[in-house]
């Protein structure tokens, strides 16, 4: 270990043996999993690079180290919360952010997602998710020194940074990309790259399309390498290669170079792709687990206070391995996207009923308790709606009809609907069709404030008051998306940008009106009530217990399937949220809630539970605490 620390101070060379001596096992498994053939001579490698970037870790950051190591689980706490935006349309650009640190702070904001940032693609990038240069911000916004300064503001704030790094494929003007056009033997290898369409068409028969609107199928001619590339998401997109060791040593140590930056979460974009296999979907293969598992070793013992999130926007069976299951169970992933969460709040509120949320997240798997749940109700991408046929069998209905209407409703086409999204990315050969669209606009809160009509704005505030509370109550580490905080509504005028008119996601993607910001601190106005009710829940969770995210949510039997109810149950502390999802008054039956008389609305710091059943005005939400 000496030679390799040569220079460092002899605590620090002993504390790097220590983390080696616990990791090294994590790793070299992790690498069988993925590498068999090399995993040895890799692990090695690896290890080389991890004491190099331990060299350059600066002192700040070792110090920050030593504390999550003392707390390891520190975003897990319930004063974590969670803000995701773009740089540039949130403040101008990175220093634009620091400046509006204050702002953050106000909300109660712990974790800050910057959306992709590391420099793309001139032109249509993806929102950004083409990159060109892992190395680089993106010039608008500034500089790698502006990058890191950002990340010390923040840290000195207690906000911990997030960042994008894309795992599946780089912009075809990545210099990896440009080097294999040119023929050099070493970068084709980084890539997918066929002679002829026998391959390519023997994979598709089991592939999917993602973006069968604008990209479709898999695989693109590129004429300068006179090759078909595997091109899952744009054709400016190439996948990489990651059964190469060499990619695997290029992350390792491109993720510790971005913590030695101060990035405290990175989020593994396109996670599920990284791994093709002939024969399957190429999603979801075990050998995507022991990757993260060897990459995490890495980050570990150069950087413990680097945590992933994976961004897996797969089905319940195929999610819970993104956080470890089995050998895996607790070395994947620290934190992953509860997609089926944000889904079914939607499904509830347009049928006015509880009875397949209930089915659905139950039947999830338990996640490992060191880890925890991405709690959302929006972000940055459309939203698909992954209805289980066989969840909605369980309840009496048919999948591919829930589906329809969901997509009618949401689009505004349902009678009666008062949904303002977009559709994004119909396929007409299975029916599927995604929504685009801001909170507030799905809520009704656009065509309430159309309309003028006070108590139909009422109601929609309410409607979309209940569903960030259930976000914020049901556990996990609730998202925030930028500007949910006010409510604001779709932003048409994304139209007006050549690079962005074909996307309609950018309609749900605002640039942050400042001006509307000022009007949360006057009353009277949607921002102050939802900016106050949001912030006053946000306070109140914080404190409870309860709401630490190692602990499951239990869903009760849908006693009336107008309301939910769910109950978490910590060490000294239980508690049961009850929401009326719906605009009627309603009523459960007392032995609903599992808890005394003596137990307190959280939210409202009454008592008023009784041994009558409990009444509930329309989008009505109580959160009833008792200690144990």
């Amino acid at each position: 270990m000496a030679p390799l620390l040569e220079g460092e101070p002899p605590h620090d060379q002993v504390l790097f043996a220590t983390r080696l001596q616990r990791y090294w096992s994590d790793l070299l498994t992790g690498l069988t999993g993925a590498y068999p053939d090399h995993a040895p001579e890799m692990a090695y490698r690896v290890v080389e690079i991890a004491a190099q970037n331990f060299q350059q870790r600066p002192a700040d950051l070792r110090l920050l180290d030593l504390r999550r190591h003392a707390d390891p689980q520190w975003f897990q706490h319930p004063r974590m919360l969670g803000y995701a935006t773009y740089a540039d349309l949130f403040a101008g650009d990175l220093k634009g952010v620091a400046d509006q640190v204050d702002y953050l702070a106000e909300l109660g904001v712990t974790y800050l997602h910057l959306m992709p940032l590391l420099k793309p693609r001139p032109g249509q990038s993806d929102g950004g998710y083409a990159i060109m240069d892992y190395r680089a911000v993106r010039p608008d916004l500034g500089s790698i020194d502006d990058l890191r300064e950002l990340a010390t503001v923040l840290r000195s704030r207690g906000i911990s940074l997030t960042l994008d790094l894309v795992l599946n494929h780089v912009a075809t003007e990545h210099q990896w990309a440009v080097n294999a056009r040119a023929g050099d033997p070493f970068y084709r290898q980084y890539f997918h790259m066929f002679a002829d369409r026998e391959l390519p068409d023997a994979y598709e028969r089991t592939l999917p399309e993602v973006f069968p609107d604008f990209a479709p199928g898999n695989f693109s001619y590129d004429e300068e390498s006179a090759s078909w590339i595997w091109t899952t998401f744009n054709t400016w997109q190439w996948d990489l290669n990651w059964h190469n060791p060499d990619i695997f040593y290029e992350f390792a140590d491109l993720i510790l170079w971005l913590a030695n930056l101060g990035v405290e979460c990175l989020r593994l974009d396109a996670i599920a792709f990284i791994y093709k296999r002939m024969g399957t979907n190429c999603q979801n293969q075990p050998e995507v687990h022991a990757i993260t598992q060897a990459l995490r070793a890495v980050a570990r013992m150069a950087a413990p206070a680097l945590i992933f999130k994976a961004e897996a926007i797969v089905g319940p069976s195929d999610l819970a391995p993104y956080l470890g299951v089995g050998k895996h169970a607790g070395k994947v992933s620290d934190m992953a996207y509860q997609n089926s969460l944000m889904v079914q709040i939607w499904s509830a509120l347009a049928a006015k009923d509880t009875r397949l949320f209930c089915a659905a997240l139950n039947r999830f798997p338990a996640k490992p308790p060191t880890t925890v749940w991405g709690t959302y109700l929006r972000c940055h991408d459309d939203i698909g709606w992954a209805i289980d046929d066989g969840d909605a069998a369980s309840v009496g209905l048919n999948g591919f009809e829930h589906r329809r209407f969901l997509a009618d409703y949401y689009a505004g086409v349902y009678p009666m609907s008062d949904a303002r999204g977009l559709v994004f990315q119909e396929n007409l050969a299975t029916g599927d069709r995604r929504i685009s669209g801001t909170a507030a606009s799905l809520a009704g809160i656009e065509a309430a404030l159309n309309s003028g009509d006070d108590a139909h704005l009422d109601l929609a505030i309410r409607r979309y008051l209940l569903a960030y509370t259930l976000i914020l109550g049901y556990g996990g580490l609730p998202l925030i998306y930028m500007g949910d905080e006010l409510g604001l509504v779709n932003y048409y005028d994304f139209v007006e940008d050549p690079d962005h008119a074909d996307d309609n996601r950018w309609v749900h993607r605002p640039p942050m009106p400042w001006d509307l910001v000022d009007r949360r601190h006057l009353e009277g106005t949607v921002e102050h009530r939802i900016w106050h009710s949001l912030r006053h829940a946000i306070a109140v969770r914080s404190a409870l217990p309860s709401l630490d995210a190692s602990v499951e949510s239990e869903i009760l039997d849908p006693v009336n399937p107008a309301v939910l109810v769910f109950q978490r149950r910590y060490q000294t502390q239980t508690m049961v949220g009850v929401y009326n999802m719906t605009t009627e008054s309603q009523k459960l039956p007392r032995w609903v809630i599992p808890l005394g008389n003596w137990a307190w609305d959280a939210l409202t710091e009454q008592t008023p539970l009784t041994d009558g059943p409990l009444t509930l005005d329309g989008y009505q939400v109580r959160w009833f605490v008792q200690q144990t």
